[in-house]
């Protein structure tokens, strides 16, 4: 009995994969049209995953996360997240935090690991869980342009109320938790300061606008300000990566021939091969990484914990991609499930189709800006107004590889119930928008 007591739920995993295992169809299976169409999908999504979201979105994030794990104080993070902090600046921070970032689902989990983790509060650290890819500037704007002014609103207030009602209800449903580290927190000693906040900050900036540059996307048109950024987009990039690596040197005491020599590489790539610019950026991630392990101190810190965050992390994530890709496949590509049950399901105003799309769009994954066209294509399939709500406020913000990865940070139960907030509450908000429009 005690060793059914400790162990069933592993001897219950490996005696259901077994049985799977051996009565599983394989003939049946090979035969079938639709399974090698969601085989061959979870392909083709997992290497453009690789090759269009890994090095541009999410190596940044793991930087920046590595960063804030090391040259934040937790007492700047309680001071403004911590369960202690004034409960209108911590919500009212992370709720429009996101507003800065081009990131989505899974580019924000590194991010949002790093603060919890340094003492945020639960509350203010889901609603930036939440708000982070919901409501970043480059996706309002497109919504606005797009699906037009009406839904773009709607998009940005509930957004926003969204976080900040997530956050107090987790905030509420583990109270107990989060007075316990409360107390912790108000215990605790107040940490010495290197260096200025402003120095930090400018350090900050400079990666943030890193990640927000380098995936900038193409606009429809081909004038005006945000082509403009668009075409200058790398030239950009590579003027705050100048000033990350000034930063290094003159407040983070690097050996400024190690920075030299780290960037050498990424400058000549850029001469050699300038219509090839994701090869010089590797060559630059290549030559911080190499940095960060020549350096003693904080720099061999910054990479151990960035290290940390990408193997907790990635893992999750590609397994999550690939079971993405089986199940609902690419814009316009079908999976297992057929792109006809999801537009006859999502038609009209009624509670189920409402439910449907914010539970569609919780389990999809959504790279930055992507939700938008795909949205488009649904409206222009019959997709009712409320529905459409529903999927753009549970879409971006959720995705299985995201559920994933959220649970090894906070646990099952937390991530059951963040994850049923959302669907839950963009559900009802779909229901509301379709009623008054």
């Amino acid at each position: 009995m005690g060793f059914l007591k400790k162990e069933w739920k592993p001897l219950f995993i490996l005696v259901a994969v077994l049985f799977i295992c051996f009565y599983l169809p394989i003939e049946a299976l090979r035969e079938s049209a639709r399974m090698r169409g969601a085989f061959w999908e979870s392909i083709h999504l997992i290497r453009w995953y690789a090759q269009e979201h890994v090095l541009l979105c999410l190596v940044p994030a793991f930087f920046i996360a590595g960063a804030i794990a090391v040259f934040v104080s937790q007492a700047s993070v309680m001071k403004y997240l911590g369960a202690r902090a004034n409960k209108v600046l911590a919500y009212g921070v992370a709720s429009v935090s996101g507003s800065i970032l081009a990131v989505c689902s899974c580019t924000v989990l590194p991010l949002f690991a790093g603060i919890y983790k340094r003492g945020a509060g639960l509350g203010p650290a889901t609603a930036f869980l939440y708000s982070g890819p919901a409501i970043n500037v480059l996706a309002i704007v497109l919504t606005l342009r797009v699906l037009g002014v009406e839904l773009g609103v709607a998009r940005v207030v509930g957004a926003v109320l969204f976080s900040i009602v997530i956050g107090l209800v987790m905030n509420v449903i583990f109270r107990k938790e989060e007075l316990e580290k409360a107390n912790a927190q108000m215990a605790m000693p107040e940490p010495e300061v290197k260096r200025p906040l402003w120095q930090t900050s400018v350090y900050f900036a400079s990666m943030v606008a890193i990640l927000v540059f380098a995936n900038w996307g193409r606009p429809a048109e081909t004038s005006g300000i945000w082509f403009s950024i668009y075409s200058t987009k790398w030239t950009i990039t590579s003027i705050f990566a100048s000033l990350h690596a000034f930063v290094l040197i003159v407040w983070f005491e690097t050996k400024w021939w190690h920075v030299i020599i780290a960037g050498i590489p990424a400058v000549l790539l850029a001469l050699i091969v300038p219509e090839r610019p994701m090869i010089a950026f590797v060559a630059g991630v290549l030559g911080v990484s190499v940095l960060a392990n020549i350096e003693k101190g904080e720099l061999g810190e910054w990479f151990g914990s960035s290290w940390d965050f990408a193997k907790q992390i990635l893992p999750l994530l590609f397994w999550g991609v690939l079971i993405a890709g089986a199940l609902l496949g690419r814009p316009s590509h079908e999976g297992l499930i057929p792109s006809s049950w999801i537009n006859r399901a999502v038609g009209g105003n009624s509670i189920t189709s409402n439910f449907f799309a914010s539970v569609a769009g919780a389990f999809m994954y959504f790279a930055t800006l992507t939700e938008v066209p795909i949205l488009q294509g649904l409206i222009g399939a019959g997709m009712g107004k409320g529905p459409a709500l529903a999927l753009l406020l549970a879409g971006p913000a959720l995705s299985l590889p995201n559920m994933l990865v959220i649970r090894s940070v906070m646990g099952t139960r937390k991530t059951v119930i963040f994850v049923l907030l959302v669907v839950v509450m963009a559900t009802i908000t779909g229901i509301l928008y379709g009623s008054l429009f």
